[in-house]
């Protein structure tokens, strides 16, 4: 089972990688292809690896996590053109990618027994930052998408049978970006707390010694205590 996760990091790695880098090369406007949807339709086996047991991370905010990418890649940027060449989208994939390369290559590492502190810190920390932002992009294009939808009535359907009734799916959206602030803050509340644990408890996860905690005059020592106490702080607001 070690030996699939690796690869599954590895291809998730290569793919988000792959995106970031023509993103940058080509002013962030191709990470919206085919790449982009197989990734994260791939990251639906995140939720199978949690429930057979071969991944330790929390469902919940994984599912949450997963689903609103989803939602959003799927239902709101691919089913509509014109949002799909709006800067927002790019700074969006953007940071999906910057936060998945990160961890995928952590995950890839920790999968072969190797914790470089530095990545480590990186991992546990970077998420705090980019992701606020990413919910900020996710709702900022969701309000773009909004006069699209209202327009070319995409999604919206009338049921005359057996009696009237009609959704109208700009509603849905407005409705959902309330859940998509409330599903990120729980996601947001629990990855610090997972992270704080993992960065500043779990000795035995990170395969550090009893020796570097106790010599403070070693550099994983100073690296480790500075990037707990950073997390610490961060998991205050």
């Amino acid at each position: 089972m070690s030996t699939y996760l690796f690869m599954y990091d590895l291809m998730q790695f290569c793919g988000h990688s792959w995106i970031f880098t023509n993103m940058i090369i080509r002013f962030m406007s191709f990470g919206k292809g085919l790449v982009m949807r197989l990734c994260q339709l791939l990251s639906v086996l995140e939720i199978l690896h949690i429930l057979i047991g071969i991944d330790k991370s929390r469902l919940f905010p994984r599912v949450l996590q997963i689903t609103e990418r989803i939602i959003v890649l799927f239902v709101v940027i691919n089913s509509q053109e014109e949002v799909q060449g709006k800067y927002i989208v790019c700074v969006l994939f953007f940071l999906w990618n910057v936060l998945d390369v990160v961890r995928y290559t952590y995950n890839m590492l920790a999968r072969m027994g190797i914790y470089y502190l530095p990545l480590t810190w990186l991992n546990f920390s970077l998420c705090i930052l980019l992701y606020p932002l990413s919910v900020l992009a996710k709702a900022f294009a969701i309000c773009v998408s909004l006069p699209y939808f209202e327009s070319f009535g995409t999604y919206s359907i009338k049921l005359l049978f057996p009696f009237a009734f009609s959704i109208y799916f700009p509603y849905i959206l407005k409705a959902y970006l309330l859940v998509l602030f409330i599903g990120k803050y729980l996601i947001f509340q629990k990855a610090v707390s997972q992270h704080n644990l993992d960065a500043c408890g779990n000795k035995k996860k990170n395969q550090i010694s009893k020796d570097s905690f106790t010599n403070t005059n070693s550099l994983p020592h100073l690296l480790h205590t500075t990037a707990g106490k950073l997390i610490t702080k961060c998991s205050g607001f």
